[in-house]
């Protein structure tokens, strides 16, 4: 049997943990933000952003602005992520808050049942002339314009921007789905490279800072301009991530840094060869900077009405070719980071949306 004074103790340490339980509650619900509300101004010393960023972050160190993010308190931890496949993974085991990718990740995301957040957006300047992509074309295989592709034996991942790539690209050339084979390949590594190189695919879209060493390592291989914009970039987070203030003001400083960062890159792209392509990616001096004038300049859209537009055609796209609900791409962005990169970028935002 319990005494008196037993009871009167039990009774009074459930009275502290329930009061404290109550206060963790409220301290926690104190640290959440609305989507709908101003992003913080003040970062609380010691949050940490887990990113998958790794051109940013050698972009960042070489230009001296991890100073700023030191300065604001800061932490960053650094994870050798990037693209769709690897940065949901990551998401879903709740090891990663943001990552860089296109725009087609975003999407996979929201339709796979992970809820995200795009915040920052950049674009190419005269991205015609600097396409992220090329269509490979396999030795001996003749394809001299978007009009060959009938028949042809084409690699193509759903879930990856190579896969948009391509359905955009038979649109445009006024082809469906069954007038070419699609060939399920995840592009990892060089896989697309070598499915070209071994004709087990006719084409395949390839980076196109790969096409001379591709056509180098092939003989007979070619390769073709798709006439399609493919310029989307972007920095996406965990809702999660953006709904937590301490977090949210760290990502507000985040993407200021990381707007100066992309345009300090233009202005030298012998450091940025360097730092990334040959420092990060064992890149030789010369080809590290063929990549980079390959690539092109980067620039900041002063709004994102237009890079909204396009998510939203090719959400569209693939919610018909690919058997997906339709999706309003506006709940995919957060446009309260909108007004920090332009304010970042100053009078080198870009008006026209680089097109």
């Amino acid at each position: 049997m319990i005494s008196t004074s037993r009871k009167a103790l039990i009774a009074v340490l459930a009275t502290v943990l329930v009061t404290t339980t109550a206060c963790g509650g409220s301290e926690e619900a104190a640290t959440k933000l609305e989507l709908s509300a101003a992003l913080p101004d003040k970062v609380t010393g010691g949050t940490t952003l887990r990113l998958g960023d790794p051109q940013l972050q050698a972009l960042i160190g070489a230009s001296g602005l991890d100073k700023d993010l030191d300065d604001a308190g800061i932490t960053i931890e650094w994870a050798n992520i990037s693209g769709g496949p690897q940065s949901i993974q990551a998401f879903r085991a709740d090891k990663l808050d943001c990552s860089a990718v296109a725009d087609i990740p975003s999407l996979f995301a929201a339709w796979t049942g992970t809820s995200t957040k795009i915040v920052f957006q950049s674009v190419t300047v005269d991205p015609l002339e600097h396409p992220f992509y090329k269509l490979g074309v396999a030795p001996g295989v003749s394809v001299s314009s978007l009009a060959d592709l009938r028949g042809k034996k084409i690699a193509y991942s759903a879930g990856q921007a190579q896969g948009a790539l391509v359905l955009r690209v038979l649109q445009k050339a006024g082809l469906s789905q069954k007038d070419v084979q699609l060939v399920e390949l995840t592009s990892t590594g060089d896989s697309y490279v070598t499915a070209l190189g071994s004709k087990a695919v006719d084409v395949a879209p390839i980076g196109a800072q790969n096409i001379k060493l591709y056509e180098a390592k092939y003989p007979g291989a070619s390769s073709i301009y798709t006439g399609i914009r493919d310029d989307a970039s972007t920095l996406y987070c965990l809702t999660s991530a953006v709904e937590d203030a301490d977090k949210a003001a760290a990502l507000k400083v985040y993407v200021g840094v990381r707007t100066k960062a992309l345009l300090w890159s233009n202005d030298h792209p012998d450091e940025f060869a360097k730092a990334y392509y040959q420092d990060t990616q064992g890149l030789s001096e010369a080809d590290a900077r063929a990549v980079v004038e390959i690539n092109g300049d980067k620039a900041i859209p002063a709004t994102w009405d237009a890079a909204i537009t396009r998510l939203q055609e090719t959400a569209d796209l693939l919610a018909k070719e690919q058997n997906h609900e339709k999706l309003d791409v506006s709940t995919l962005i957060d446009r309260r980071f909108e007004k920090v990169q332009a304010d970042a970028a100053g009078a080198k935002v870009v008006t026209g949306d680089a097109a």
